[in-house]
């Protein structure tokens, strides 16, 4: 095979970053999403799953090692993404919730600027007609192929820009797409925080199985983007969401639960095969989006633009990432578990709100945890800590990622880390109190925030009464 000097290897990508940006045909953007994935399952990044189309778009790109999100649920992270604020700020921070009135979205941001803004596939967002006013489309709760077919062909015909938001559902359980053959159970490789049971090692055979199904719909997707013509000036992103929906991951601040995979290619902008370690959020993608398409990023927007990073002007862009997480009004939650956190490139602060409650939510139910508790019940050690560990939590955790990075060894008791822990909650502490989060006062209001209590929200705002006071029966 013939080489060529790495000089001559990146003169096509240096001649493209210096065309006069006038010149330049606004950029497409299509933003690939998972449901419930771990990021380090991927390939790409390590693990175990079979994702050759994903793969194959990082060394055509950048793969981001440290992106991050600011809920570990499905419906506060959407609102999270298209709106540009945190979730307390815009009124999104439970499940099943939605975003105050006159909150504006990406809808509005790229449609001032010309683009067709598209959502296929899961949308878990309200209210859809005012505040998330998308071009719809979708199949089974996935993206339909043949709507996205058509937006892509007619945006390449006329001549505009178009965003596309492609919304898997998987590998959100139940997990029954893909083929579990072909990671045997008794072959996977578990992770350490996990209990090595049967019904762990099925559930981990059928989750593998569905991202190697979402890996071939990234493919399906991308194959649209060559076929009408229009993939080298698309910013493609392709991103995990939070983590799976077994234990320490989905449903917790820990990495494996807000930590994200992230792979953008941008032909002539991103240099191929590259690799960025700086911290990013997914309520930085609106303003960077925004950014790429030559507007300006409103100030009410609290993300960054991350564009310097993509173009490889820098690998830095931000010290500190937040988190939240409610249990209530989530399937089988917690009355009310509240948890809060801010992570540097080194350390994780995690604040739990009321530790003397049990953690609870649908992976309590699920075989897998259920194994672990049986297991426990049995006599076996291992499975009796995890199982404590994961139900009853301490006040304050901090855990030195360098050395630690699956967060086990809880320093916050350490003198040694005073000085870290102190300082980690002087940032979290100024980051509530600039989003208006009053930490327990807010769990206890999250009831008014889900969507089907919204006329509820509306009317106890007029009337300047508190609800929240009991909890209705949950939904899916």
């Amino acid at each position: 095979m013939k080489s060529f000097p790495p000089a001559l290897l990146s003169l096509p990508f240096l001649l493209a970053t210096i065309v006069p940006a006038a010149e330049a045909a606004p950029p497409n953007f299509v933003f690939i999403i998972a449901d419930d994935c771990t990021h380090r399952e991927l390939g790409c990044y390590g693990g175990q799953a079979r994702t050759p189309n994903i793969d194959r778009l990082a060394t055509q790109g950048m793969r981001f090692t440290h992106c991050f999100q600011a809920a570990p649920m499905c419906s506060p992270t959407r609102h999270n993404l298209y709106t540009g604020l945190y979730p307390v700020k815009s009124g999104a921070y439970p499940n099943h919730t939605f975003a105050k009135d006159g909150t504006k979205s990406v809808c509005h941001y790229l449609g001032d600027l010309g683009y067709r803004v598209a959502l296929s596939g899961k949308t878990h967002i309200a209210p859809r007609e005012t505040v998330f006013p998308f071009e719809y489309s979708g199949v089974a709760n996935n993206p339909d192929p043949e709507a996205i077919d058509a937006l892509v062909g007619e945006c390449a015909i006329a001549g505009r820009p178009f965003c596309l938001f492609a919304c898997s559902n998987e590998p959100h359980t139940p997990w029954n797409k893909g083929d579990p053959s072909a990671y045997p159970p008794e072959k996977v490789v578990l992770p350490p925080y996990h209990v090595d049971t049967p019904e762990t090692r099925d559930g981990w055979s059928r989750y593998l199985a569905e991202i190697t199904y979402f890996d071939g719909q990234v493919g399906e997707i991308l194959a649209l983007l060559d076929k009408h013509g229009v993939a080298d000036n698309t910013l493609v992103i392709v991103t995990t969401e939070q983590g799976n929906s077994m234990p320490f991951a989905k449903w917790t601040l820990y990495d494996s639960g807000i930590q994200t995979a992230l792979i953008a290619r941008w032909p002539g902008h991103i240099r191929p095969g590259s690799v960025s370690g700086a911290l990013v959020e997914y309520v930085d993608v609106l303003p960077t989006f925004i950014d790429a398409a030559g507007g300006a990023p409103a100030p009410v927007l609290e993300g960054r633009s991350f564009l310097p990073v993509l173009r490889g002007e820098t690998d830095r862009h931000k010290d500190h990432v937040f988190a939240l997480m409610t249990t209530r009004g989530i399937n089988n939650g917690s009355d009310h578990f509240g948890i809060r956190s801010v992570r540097s490139d080194t350390h994780k602060l995690i604040v739990n709100l009321t530790p003397g409650e049990t953690f609870r939510n649908a992976c309590v139910q699920s075989p897998e945890f259920e194994s672990w508790v049986r297991a426990a019940r049995a006599g076996d050690a291992d499975a009796a800590e995890k199982v404590r560990r994961y139900q009853h939590r301490p006040a304050v955790e901090l855990y030195d990622l360098a050395t630690d990075p699956l967060e086990w060894n809880n320093l916050a008791d350490d003198p040694a880390q005073a000085e870290t822990l102190a300082a980690l909650r002087a940032k979290l502490d100024a980051w509530m109190s600039q989003q208006g989060d009053q930490g327990q006062i807010t769990e206890m209001e999250a009831l008014d925030h889900l969507s089907r209590n919204r006329q509820k929200a509306e009317n106890a705002g007029k009337s300047g009464k508190k609800g929240g006071k009991k909890r209705p029966t949950q939904q899916g």
